[in-house]
């Protein structure tokens, strides 16, 4: 859910920005579509980090507690995690 207000913060500032400069709709809506496009490739590289970090756990290669300071670190720059 928080996800969804996130984007919906996004469009509704292109859409304020664009009319405060005269932009069109098409141009409008293609720099939404970009910020959901950059914002979606950042959640996919959290996730590669989440699993590698999740693995490197189960492997016994970190402790408990570099694990939770990692995981925290994500959390951080995530709006999904």
């Amino acid at each position: 859910m928080e996800t969804h207000k996130t984007w919906m913060a996004v469009a509704l500032l292109a859409a304020v920005a664009g009319a405060a400069t005269g932009c069109t709709r098409e141009t409008v809506g293609g720099a939404a579509a970009g910020a959901a496009v950059t914002g979606g490739a950042y959640e996919y590289q959290n996730k590669q980090a989440m699993d590698e970090l999740n693995a490197q756990r189960d492997r016994g290669e970190i402790s408990q507690d570099e694990y939770d300071r990692r995981k925290s670190e994500i959390e951080g720059r995530s709006i999904v995690y």
